[in-house]
């Protein structure tokens, strides 16, 4: 599921204002202007903590260049500020001022002002100021935005009071919320998104003397006030300076209720009075004003009664404030009935806008103003990969989705949000918590209580910060690791996929979602629905895409027995969403070619729901809509009518609400289509108890990131580990070696964890809390010496660990041949040259797919697979020094070469490197015997197959697996790599006799 951050998306940053875009009006008197950049040279391209301009993005394509450039046309001086960008995401660039230096002081200036090369483009320019805090990558963010809608040079002028205080992102999650100007870091410019451009600016200046009476402004300390019918509300009413200085002039405001839902007299008790902060009051002093609502016995919908602000000597808020009488008496109300009733009831009540805005989800950081969220009755709001409160900590969560969730509370019915993100392995957007391995790994396991415990986890961390929703698992079965999504499925074989399912239970509990209202629990997301796994390469015509998002082309018996047997596991378990594919389905023989699936009302509503019997909702991926044929209102109708209950339209919110209410009026959409839909989407809200108790409940949060929690990821990790390789008895190693640790993976936690780790495409480095597998072997070890590029002496060493492999990607920016290939880099490779040459080595590949060894196989003494262990590099130091014995197999087929791909188990050629189901053991005693071994374990496997004994049957497979491994050693041929694959897949399926054969067939083909 694409999930582009939005953090500072300059199109849609709330509460911004327009500049004053007339050229200078400074009276006569004022001072000079106090330069800020003239990008002569004097201000260096330098990063924070050094004074200087830098650039900043979602991933690495985002951030725009930047030159001082000489134009004959320059404004001031000879040079400007120029550069390109073409943003997905969020880019721009920031002056911050040295941070070892005292911020500046701008208090006695009226506003700041800079030149502009317009492109007359019609977009939105966000410029934002850094005041207070320690330092400039610490401060509090005030903004506003410019449209670029002229062409030439133009000087703008913006008054200090233009500014607002920023409420989708501050970097300390905001000090005071009080412009004070009078310690300043810097400045910084988001530049638009959607399409390449260029830009250029000059002479960033102070202009203008204060005007003390506009530097006040009054705020409230909230928008929307719930109150119990016959209950009070207290409105805090509070007068802010720019500067933190007393106000000057006196400060009035009049207050009144008028206007809203609520009758006055009958509802609420009307007030009335003016308040006045007299001059020399201190920034930051505060009124109350009571409103006091009336009592009566009748049930009733949720009333408005907004209190009319008229301000006199300073700003006033940006929005008045509205007291809101809860809805009270209603059937839906009662937490006694059951789920039925209650939907019955609310969608009875509910109008056409109310149902279309209950099936909308928008990004958290597009709206437009919070307040969006109760004028389009939004149902559902969600953070992208990467779009995150700051700082990125339990508590924002909490109270950012608290923040949301108020909003919502200004509807007639009050339906809450359900609020969503993907937390695919653990809460991988929050810094801090407890990264599991990805679910390729989570797949080499073969351990079905180690996936419920990583789910487990995962929802206890994920419901701590205030959502209720995941969007996993991903139930994909991955057939060509050409894909860049490879990692995101727990492998090759649906047998495996569906052992892996029980983590629905433990994100969601029991099936019959009793559970779900539990502070441990989310509603969990089975994706991506269906055959995304199967896209053929060269198929996808997204972007650069070779594979992700393309054309999967199977015939239905194909599609019945490899992509869609997980789902119908995932219905079973209760799974209370599913989002479809962005791929398109071709089934061969049907002449209907290619068909999107948000558009397949075939497999949506026959399949998914009709036969299979899927209750929950449909959830649509990123935009994904979109990629339907045809326009708009098209795209609408074809995915609602298919079967989707709730569309993701993370920037089209607003256009999406007005198309679905049209279409609906217009008899294209049905009525009971829409009722369906809406029925779906509140059972799950009711289900989690979001009715009742709404807001975030972080009596949990103290154990996001525990000892306990990272204790499950270790053990993940340690079970995930897949010995390919281990000649002469190389690892497990001992504690009294002198081991000689290199390679680009070794000591990087933003390489091991991948993908989708505190944002979209993940990256390297130290980005979140863990142990690199560097640091977990100098804590299980003894003697470790590091050395990157292998470029320290070798002598002296006995053993070497050289760890290679990928660095992070997401979906098809992953794919192979966008950039990407299977080989190891000019760098690990030339590492493992020299340390495997050197001295006795184990080489570890941290990936989220296999990688091709090739030639350098035979100067490789132990070859592990790591996968993408998360954050625990413990558990990977935990079986190379022996306190775990190595169990993981592999989950995919390690090809010899990409001309093989795609290789799976059950090809009728299949001729890999190593088999599907492939794993060493260490610390275990392989059972000896041969023939005649496996002809008592034959026996066994079959009494064990009839009395239905998955423990025994498990045990006795493994047992004759070893066995045969050993034979096997590194002599891996067509003839035994397929009976040893097939084997594995028997296995999975129960047919525990039949898979002791196929072994006994692997061993004699030897």
């Amino acid at each position: 599921m694409r999930r582009t951050a939005l953090l500072v998306s300059a199109t849609l940053l709330t509460g911004l204002l327009p500049f004053a875009v007339a050229g200078p009006a400074s009276g006569a008197d004022d001072p000079a202007p106090v330069p800020v950049d003239n990008f002569e040279g004097e201000i260096p391209f330098a990063n924070p903590p050094a004074e200087g301009i830098f650039t900043w993005g979602s991933d690495t394509d985002d951030p725009p260049t930047l030159e001082l450039a000489a134009r004959g046309d320059a404004p001031q001086g000879e040079k400007v500020l120029s550069g390109t960008y073409d943003i997905s995401g969020y880019g721009g660039f920031t002056h911050d001022f040295a941070f070892d230096k005292p911020a500046h002081d701008w208090s006695a200036r009226k506003g700041i002002r800079f030149w502009w090369d317009g492109r007359n483009n019609g977009k939105k320019v966000n410029f934002e100021l850094k005041d207070g805090g320690a330092n400039g990558e610490a401060s509090e963010l005030w903004t506003t935005s410019f449209t670029d809608d002229w062409t030439g040079w133009k000087q703008l002028e913006i008054p200090f009071t233009d500014f607002t205080y920023r409420t989708d992102y501050q970097p300390v999650g905001g000090i005071d919320q009080v412009l004070g100007l009078t310690e300043m870091w810097g400045y910084a410019l988001t530049l638009p998104v959607g399409g390449a451009d260029q830009f250029a600016m000059d002479g960033v200046e102070l202009y203008g003397k204060a005007d003390q009476a506009l530097r006040a402004n009054v705020v409230t300390d909230a928008a929307v006030y719930p109150v119990e019918e016959g209950r009070s509300a207290a409105v805090k009413i509070t007068v802010a300076t720019t500067g933190s200085a007393p106000i000057d002039e006196p400060v009035t405001v009049a207050y009144e209720t008028a206007g809203g839902t609520g009758e006055s007299g009958k509802d609420y008790t009307p007030v009335k009075g003016e308040l006045t902060f007299p001059a020399g009051t201190a920034s930051g002093t505060s009124r109350t004003v009571t409103v006091a609502t009336l009592r009566d016995k009748a049930g009733e919908n949720a009333e408005t009664v907004p209190l009319k602000l008229t301000v006199t000597g300073a700003k006033a808020p940006a929005e008045n404030p509205q007291v809101v009488i809860d809805a009270h008496g209603l059937p839906y109300l009662d937490a006694k009935l059951p789920v039925k009733k209650r939907v019955a009831d609310l969608l009875s009540r509910m109008s056409l806008a109310e149902k279309a805005g209950q099936m909308t989800q928008a990004e958290r950081g597009a709206l437009t103003t919070p307040g969006d969220i109760a004028a389009y009755d939004l149902g559902s709001l969600l953070s992208g990969g990467g779009s995150t409160p700051t700082p990125n900590t339990p508590e924002a969560w909490a109270k950012m989705i608290d923040g949301f969730q108020l909003r919502a509370q200004a509807t007639r019915f009050q339906i809450p949000l359900i609020y969503g993100v993907d937390a695919v392995h653990g809460h991988n957007n929050l810094v801090g918590a407890t990264i599991m391995p990805h679910n390729i790994g989570i797949g080499a396991t073969r351990d079905p209580q180690v996936a419920y415990e990583a789910g487990k986890v995962t929802a206890a961390e994920v419901r701590a910060t205030g959502i209720p929703w995941d969007f996993a698992p991903c139930l994909c079965v991955t057939r060509d690791e050409r894909w860049g999504r490879t990692y995101e499925s727990f492998g090759e074989d649906p047998a495996l996929v569906e052992s892996m399912e029980t983590v629905i239970q433990g994100l969601q509990g029991a099936p019959s979602g009793k559970d779900l209202k539990r502070n441990d629990k989310v509603l969990a997301t089975a994706k991506h629905f269906v055959a995304d796994g199967g896209t053929e390469y060269g198929s996808s015509t997204t972007g650069t895409y070779t594979i992700d998002q393309g054309i999967t082309k199977v015939t239905r018996q194909e599609l019945e027995a490899v992509h869609l047997a997980p789902y119908q596991d995932a219905v079973d378990r209760g799974v209370g969403t599913v989002m479809p594919s962005y791929s398109s389905l071709d089934i061969l023989g049907d002449s209907e070619g290619p068909v999107k699936m948000h558009a397949d009302a075939a497999m949506i509503n026959g399949v998914l729901k009709d036969r299979m019997g899927f209750d929950g909702f449909v959830i649509s991926d990123w935009q994904a809509i979109d990629q339907i044929p045809g326009d708009y209102a098209s795209d609408v109708r074809t995915s609602v009518n298919a079967g989707l209950d709730m569309i993701m339209v993370p920037y089209a919110y607003k256009d999406f609400h007005k198309t679905l209410s049209d279409e609906v009026t217009a008899g294209r959409i049905s009525g009971k289509r829409i009722d369906d839909a809406v029925s779906r989407i509140l059972t799950q809200k009711f289900k989690l108890g979001l009715f009742e108790k709404p807001y975030a409940d972080t009596s949990g949060a103290s154990a996001i990131g525990s000892a306990k929690h990272r204790a499950v990821a270790r053990e993940a990790a340690a079970e995930s580990q897949v010995l390919l390789k281990n000649a002469g008895g190389v690892l497990p190693l001992k504690k009294s070696q002198k081991v000689y640790v290199a390679g680009s993976n070794a000591d990087d936690i933003g390489n091991q964890a991948g993908g989708w780790t505190i944002t979209w495409q993940g990256s390297s480095g130290k980005i979140t809390d863990g142990t690199t597998i560097l640091e977990g072997m100098r804590k299980a070890g003894s003697a470790v010496t590091y050395s990157k590029d292998a470029s320290a002496p070798t002598d002296g060493h006995d053993v070497g660990v050289v760890v290679v492999g990928e660095t992070p990607y997401a979906e098809g920016v992953g794919d192979v041949g966008n950039g990407n290939d299977l080989a190891f880099s000019a760098a690990d490779r030339a590492a493992v040259d020299k340390v495997c040459g050197a001295m006795k080595c184990a080489v570890l590949i941290v990936s989220g797919r296999p990688q091709l060894v090739g030639d350098q196989l035979g100067d490789i003494d132990a070859l592990v697979a790591s996968w993408l262990p998360g954050t625990e590099g413990d558990g990977v130091a935990d079986v190379l020094y022996g306190k775990r014995a190595f169990t993981g197999q592999l989950p995919l087929t390690w090809p010899r070469s990409e001309a093989q791909l795609p290789i799976n188990v059950g090809d009728s050629s299949y001729d890999p490197q190593f088999p599907y189901g492939w794993g060493l053991t260490t610390l275990t005693s392989v059972p000896g015997g041969g023939t005649s071994a496996l002809k008592a374990l034959a026996v066994a496997a079959a009494v064990a197959e009839k009395a239905g004994s998955e423990t025994a049957g498990r045990a006795i497979v493994t047992k004759a697996r070893l066995l045969v491994q050993q034979k096997m050693g590194q002599t891996i041929t067509a003839a035994s790599a397929k009976p040893f694959a097939d084997a594995d897949h028997l296995l999975l399926t129960g047919r525990y006799g039949q898979a002791v054969a196929k072994l006994t067939a692997a061993y004699r083909a030897v």
